[in-house]
């Protein structure tokens, strides 16, 4: 749903959308649903679609299943970025996993056209993510092999667990008055988790945080472990938590990797002086 507002708010602020991916218009995980089917005569029913039709919204809006070549489509949308910096276009991948099919798009291009050829893009990638038993090819999106790439504010690499999070993400992507990379690493179980909702307000306010503190501490100075996290084991964390009240741990999450956030954490270093920091993450030692 995060995703829906976020395109219908770009088509009202006169920015193009391209979507495209491996099952993007129903969701991998059945959880978006942009294209409705009807039942008797197959009839598709593209619901954002109506919307920019009905209001006569000047932006140009699609979404597309793209081929399981992923060479060939994020480099097309690579290229569509190019031709059309004002454009948002976003390529989802199936599993995250899937990526390494256009890993020469990806060095050759993403992470480093601008070092070689002064060339900005702002093209979107959106990687589902996350150790849940599915197996080789369906876990690990390998988050590392992207952050070895990072250098030189190269690309934006972030790892989201709020929807309103998310949404002034993809937001900023387009407020920004230059083009970076994006490359976020989504969630599969925790598209339904309840922690991953957010009040409106939040939607309505503020903008993109890269660090979220613990909002449930009220005392840091009692607080004698800070744990430092990113993605969907922050609910892990908190759920231990909670079911075991534990009162002198502040969980704290990690919301873009690239470029690291240095001064929010430097004041949160401050704010718990006290505390002795731990990064915990899904991913075995050397991957993450």
């Amino acid at each position: 749903m995060y995703l829906h507002i976020h395109l219908v708010h770009r088509s009202y602020s006169n920015y193009g959308i391209r979507f495209s991916g491996q099952d993007s218009c129903r969701g991998t995980f059945s959880h978006r649903h942009l294209v409705l089917y009807d039942q008797i005569n197959s009839n598709k029913f593209n619901i954002l679609q109506n919307i920019v039709d009905k209001f006569s919204l000047k932006p140009k809006y699609e979404i597309a299943n793209s081929p399981l070549s992923e060479f060939a489509v994020l480099g097309f949308e690579y290229g569509y970025s190019m031709a059309n910096p004002n454009a948002l276009p976003v390529w989802e991948a199936q599993f995250g996993d899937f990526v390494n099919g256009a890993q020469i798009i990806i060095d050759q291009y993403i992470s480093s056209a601008e070092t070689k050829w002064q060339r900005m893009n702002g093209v979107v990638m959106l990687l589902p993510h996350g150790y849940e038993g599915q197996g080789p090819e369906h876990s690990s999106a390998r988050m590392e092999r992207f952050l070895q790439q990072c250098a030189e504010l190269n690309m934006v690499v972030a790892n989201i667990t709020t929807a309103a999070n998310f949404f002034h993400g993809l937001r900023r992507q387009q407020a920004w008055a230059f083009r970076k990379p994006l490359v976020v690493f989504t969630p599969k179980a925790n598209l339904r988790h309840p922690g991953s909702s957010s009040p409106v307000e939040d939607f309505t306010k503020g903008g993109f945080k890269e660090v979220i503190d613990d909002a449930s501490v009220t005392d840091a100075a009692s607080v004698k472990k800070v744990l430092l996290c990113s993605g969907k084991i922050y609910f892990d964390l908190e759920e231990y938590r909670t079911k075991n009240n534990v009162k002198d741990v502040a969980v704290v999450r990690l919301e873009q990797l690239y470029p690291l956030p240095q001064n929010q954490l430097d004041e949160l270093y401050k704010k718990y002086s006290k505390a002795i920091w731990h990064w915990v993450q899904e991913e075995p030692l050397n991957m993450g």
